[in-house]
């Protein structure tokens, strides 16, 4: 048997990112790595930089191939973005490892909870330093006053987190007791951390503008698309201005509706859960229905014991986004559990704001959302992936896939008969549509051509989303640039390799899921049998 240097290459890159990022290591399953955090501090965002030049360099020198191509691409993102360096500019890059590190083992549950505790205690004592490496690093001339104060609504929710969130995930009184004292320093830090944030906003004067160069650098060496934020944001106008008229002719069909698909799908919206915890039990009712009928028609193979969970939002995760999300099992263990989050207003939340968040998750809306997330969506296609594609595939995941499959399926599933009330086939587009305004929304933003308050208008008009959460997602998308276009962009990459695929659709399925979240490029050469 040959030995194979480009995989030795590959098993020694991970050891260094896993080392690198344990949070992230961790949640991927892989041991050793549920007692750290990981090191915030200057120097070594510093080093990390330089490691992944010197990581690229080698991987430039090596054939050509997708796993290979594959951390290429990530590499030179990962570059791409030190010149505009996040750790500088957004406290969400401390914040978030430090939830999702200590919450996320406790959700997978994958050692003995008395390892788990001992994981949590480990961590626990690191989030002062962190956090002091939060307040250190920041720059003010750097730092966009938006994405300090949406961060601090994150940190805010930090001592209840870990005074109630977290020890309740703990069902033994004693290691439960253990817990709740060792979080008294890291509730101390995130206090300090809060009141700095207050005062720092105020101070920063930063913009979160990247700009269309970096951002089309992004589109085309990261994702490996062949267009850049201007051809981008174009397909993005095409695109919504043909779900417009779709939408015209489909909206009348919907009793009580008309042409005016934006009243029809207000006049949808007042049918609704009555309560938060009616809406989780509902979307947990439409997720069992989109399993049973992906059986029944044999459109994909299932992962064995793979299960997706229907739960409330993490508490921490509520004052940030307010829409569906998704956690994706361990792909590196056996554990094939995924989680579908749902958007739970955050505490002390309005009845106002709360039938706001119900109104944008109406009984119109649940179909197509629960398909998105679950099946054939997120749940079904990470599920299927983590036992048929290498672990840097798990590693380095392209949101143009992850998003583009999910928006996929939901277009699939209405091909296949699944959306057989007119309101749930309008809901499908509404959601098809919203996807196109963020595009052009996205790229008009970071290239300077809306400004946040151009940007809410846009959104407010051109989608069926409630003020809060209009501006939950602007937010998002001056936080995150790229993610937002990927949806939308990464369904129709899929759909034109449907369209060329020679064989059944559930062995479509199969195939291109299986291959894991590639970046578009890499998939398309992965369809079509190359390694």
């Amino acid at each position: 048997m040959s030995h194979d240097p480009a995989s030795d290459q590959i098993t020694a890159y991970l050891d260094w990112y896993f080392d690198q990022h344990p949070v992230h290591a961790d949640g991927l399953g892989a041991p050793g790595y549920g007692d750290r955090l990981g090191d915030f501090s200057a120097a070594a965002f510093d080093s990390r930089d330089r490691d992944a030049a010197g990581w690229l360099a080698r991987f430039e020198a090596e054939p050509a191939g997708i796993d290979r191509d594959l951390v290429v691409s990530a590499l030179r993102g990962a570059l791409l973005m030190a010149g505009w360096p996040a750790w500088r500019r957004d406290p969400s890059v401390y914040l978030s490892p430090v939830f999702a590190g200590l919450l996320l083992p406790f959700l997978h549950r994958l050692r003995p909870e008395p390892e788990l505790v001992d994981g949590a205690l480990a961590r626990l004592a690191e989030v002062p330093e962190v956090l002091a490496s939060c307040r250190a690093n920041l720059d003010p001339a750097l730092s966009a006053p938006r994405l300090v104060r949406r961060a601090l609504r994150q940190a805010a929710a930090g001592p209840a987190f870990l005074r109630d969130s977290l020890p309740a995930e703990v069902h033994d009184p004693a290691l439960r007791a253990m817990l709740v004292d060792a979080t008294v320093p890291a509730v101390q830090a995130f206090e300090e951390t809060v009141e700095f944030l207050t005062d720092f906003a105020e101070r920063a004067t930063g913009d979160w503008r990247m700009g269309e160069t970096l951002y089309s650098g992004l589109l085309t060496q990261r994702e490996l698309l062949s267009y850049g934020a201007g051809e981008l944001h174009r397909r993005g106008i095409a695109a919504w201005d043909e779900l417009d008229a779709q939408m015209q002719e489909l909206a009348p069909r919907v009793p009580g509706g008309s042409a005016d698909w934006r009243a029809t799908m207000a006049t949808l919206q007042d049918d609704h859960p009555p309560t938060l915890q009616a809406m989780r039990a509902e979307y947990e009712a439409e997720t069992a229905r989109a399993r049973a009928f992906l059986a029944e028609h044999e459109l994909v193979t299932f992962a064995e014991g793979e299960k997706c969970r229907v739960v409330p939002a993490p508490a921490f995760q509520r004052p940030i986004l307010a829409v569906a999300s998704y956690l994706v099992p361990p792909a590196l263990t056996r554990s094939r559990i995924g989680h579908f989050f749902v958007p739970y207003t955050p505490d002390g939340a309005t009845e106002e704001q709360i039938t706001q968040r119900l109104r944008t998750n109406a009984r119109a809306q649940l179909p197509t959302i629960a398909v998105h997330e679950a099946y054939p969506g997120h749940h079904w296609q990470l599920s299927w992936a983590a036992g048929a594609s290498p672990a840097v595939r798990a590693v380095h995941r392209s949101s143009y896939f992850a998003e583009g499959w999910a928006l996929y399926a939901e277009g699939m599933m209405r091909e296949q008969g699944y959306f057989t009330d007119p309101a749930h086939e309008l809901a499908h587009l509404d959601a098809r549509i919203f996807r196109a305004a963020r595009i052009v929304v996205d790229t008009a933003l970071h290239c300077g051509d809306m400004d946040p308050t151009q940007a809410e208008e846009f959104m407010a008009t051109h989608a069926s989303l409630s003020p809060g959460t209009v501006k939950a997602e602007v937010d998002r998308y001056c936080a995150w640039p790229t993610q937002a276009p990927s949806y939308l962009t990464g369904c129709l990459e899929i759909e034109q390799l449907r369209a060329q695929w020679p064989g059944e659709l559930r062995d479509f399925h199969n195939t291109l899921a299986g291959s894991g979240c590639l970046p578009l490029g890499l998939a398309r050469r992965a369809l079509a049998g190359d390694s």
